[in-house]
């Protein structure tokens, strides 16, 4: 026993039965061996936030393999293979008290586990045992002195690693080498796959034999595969890829364009859809979605009554209101459905957002489509509202945005679709031609409708800021709320809390865990140091993509030396959660 170790370990026993604030001395650096500890904060109370800890081992020590651990996007993978193997090697310790953090089934950038140059490193939170408020010294020496170091040396010596091989998911046996090595190439073949999609003109891919329901609404477990139907691929869309690592990849190609999905109830429209919307993350083996893969900008967009919207252009959509109100510069604190419907398809676009994924089910239906009856009924001039199934094609052609729309109760999509897909119990079958007929289009009239013009009047309304819309610039305060507390944290998955607002996320599909909303919530500090009442949002956006892409989502935070556990979001949900913030002003 080291000299350092044997200090920690005495100063726990000493601090037995004392009160729990006397815990604040055992912060430091500590030498277990091959593994360093580091005790970073040590929480005030048994009832507060846990402490931080954080397990390091170098590399020589480590002895990972250089060609599974060197590249960014490798060392994603391996981290998050680690991750999954850590929380294994825990449940084998029987150690509740260390908390490493559990990722889904998505594989994403993490601070959990960092892989760089100099090693490999676990940051952990810790409940410290007490009864009451006295310091339980004896148990926390067992859990910092014994089970952490063993935990570390466990995870990140190599050597000591079984050839058993990984368990569904990833490490239900404990890491091994073919575990790590399988995990990373399957994580270079989906980003491989990924990049293939804009070369071939798609915005997604279904794989053949994927399976895409879930347990249950409120899990993204996969169903067993007994009970549901593997997917496979229409003849006419079906699409081949050959990766460079010699896998074969077949499956439904989604072109850009204008894709419509239509079924009776319950056959599987909706879980495509939902499929999508995660398949711009890469997944882990065995999830049944590992080849779904979407247009990476791919942004959901559904109605979001109550929300708040600040400046946004959606004149577009909406206009000549009988108040008056400007929609090339439009407020409120509390948008109709199709007001923020048309304010959340805006501000995907102006994220950067490629690609549209709508449900039915989740839209403004005076948004979406308005009938001959009531077109009849209602004057053109009389109706502020341009529905959505009028301005599907000016976005493609005029701006490359293309849109898949799951539609059950309306045909109205069908004159505008490229593509229309037919779920029958789970089945896709290609029945464009059949759609087409029904309502007396060919492809040739799609390719030679006129776009810019108003369906109802005529009149060029298209030539709107909407679609080339000037950069919204927030104020210099926009993101310093009036309170003592201006640090954003996350509430669960749904909220964060910025100063004394709270900032509702339930509408943001594409948010996975909690976890991704702590990443957004430093996201926004982030962007407070940025906002100057000169920088655009979309600059500003930039700017926060670019250092993370260079120095990892430690620089989000300032590289403190524990940063909690954050996944890193998209720009799409940083974008969200901005516009959302009703504090939000912006230089008019």
């Amino acid at each position: 026993m080291s000299s350092r170790q044997s200090n920690l370990a005495s100063t726990l026993h000493s601090l037995d039965g004392r009160s729990y604030g006397n815990l604040k001395q055992i912060r430091g650096r500590y030498s277990f061996g091959p593994v360093t500890v580091f005790i970073d904060r040590v929480q005030a109370d048994p009832f507060a936030s846990p402490s931080k800890v954080r397990v390091r081992v170098d590399r020589a020590d480590a002895k990972f393999p250089l060609d599974l651990t060197t590249d960014r996007a490798d060392r994603i993978a391996a981290a998050d293979y680690l991750l999954r193997a850590g929380n294994e090697v825990l449940a084998k310790l029987g150690q509740r008290a260390l908390i490493l953090g559990r990722p889904g089934q998505e594989v994403l950038e993490r601070t959990n586990i960092l892989i760089d140059d100099a090693g490999v490193e676990a940051r952990l939170l810790v409940n410290l045992p007490a009864r009451g408020r006295r310091i339980l010294g004896h148990q926390a020496a067992d859990i910092l002195t014994r089970d952490l170091p063993d935990f570390a040396e466990r995870l990140f010596l190599f050597d000591r690693w079984s050839d058993a091989p990984a368990g569904r998911g990833g490490n239900t046996h404990g890491p091994s080498a073919e575990g790590l090595a399988d995990h990373v190439q399957l994580h270079r073949d989906q980003l491989e796959l990924r990049s293939h999609l804009g070369e071939a003109g798609l915005i997604g891919l279904v794989g053949n034999g994927a399976i895409l329901p879930r347990t249950s609404g409120d899990s993204d477990l996969p169903m067993k595969s007994s009970d549901a139907v593997a997917f496979t691929s229409p003849p006419e869309l079906e699409h081949t890829v050959e990766l460079s690592s010699g896998r074969t990849v077949t499956g439904m190609g989604i072109p850009r364009g204008v894709t419509v999905i239509v079924g009776g109830g319950y056959h599987g429209k909706s879980t495509i859809l939902r499929a999508l919307e995660r398949g711009v993350y890469p997944h882990i083996a065995g999830d049944g979605r590992e080849w779904v893969i979407s247009d990476p900008t791919a942004a959901s967009i559904r109605a979001e009554d109550g929300r708040a919207v600040t400046g946004d252009d959606i004149s577009a959509f909406i206009n000549n209101l009988p108040s008056g109100s400007d929609t090339r510069f439009f407020s409120t604190t509390n948008a109709s459905g199709s007001t923020s419907q048309a304010a959340n398809l805006v501000e995907a676009i102006e994220a950067g957002a490629n690609t549209l994924l709508i449900d039915e089910d989740t839209s403004a239906t005076n948004f979406m489509i308005r009938d001959e009856r009531m077109r009849a009924l209602i004057p053109a001039e009389r109706e502020p509202i341009t529905p959505f199934v009028d301005r599907v094609r000016p976005l493609l052609t005029e701006q490359g945005v293309s849109t898949v729309l799951v539609a059950g109760g309306s045909s109205a999509f069908f004159e505008v679709a490229d593509h229309v897909i037919a779920l029958d119990a789970y089945v896709p079958k290609e029945v464009t031609d059949q759609a087409h007929d029904l309502v007396g289009v060919t492809a040739a009239d799609l390719e030679t409708a006129p776009t810019g013009s108003d369906p109802d009047t005529g009149s060029d309304s298209l030539a709107s800021p909407a679609f080339a819309a000037a950069p919204r610039v927030p104020t210099a305060k926009s993101l310093r709320p009036a309170s003592k507390t201006k640090t954003a944290r996350a509430k669960g998955s749904d909220r964060i809390q910025f100063g004394r607002d709270f900032i509702d996320l339930i509408a943001i599909a594409q948010l996975v865990d909690a976890q991704q909303a702590s990443g957004v919530a430093e996201a926004l500090e982030y962007l407070a140091e940025i906002f100057d009442g000169r920088t655009s949002l979309t600059e500003a956006l930039t700017e926060v993509v670019d250092m993370l892409d260079t120095e990892g989502l430690d620089g989000i935070t300032g590289h403190r030396d524990h940063p909690g556990h954050l996944t890193r979001p998209r720009r799409q949900e940083i974008a969200a959660a901005l516009n959302r913030y009703r504090g939000l002003s912006l230089e008019c």
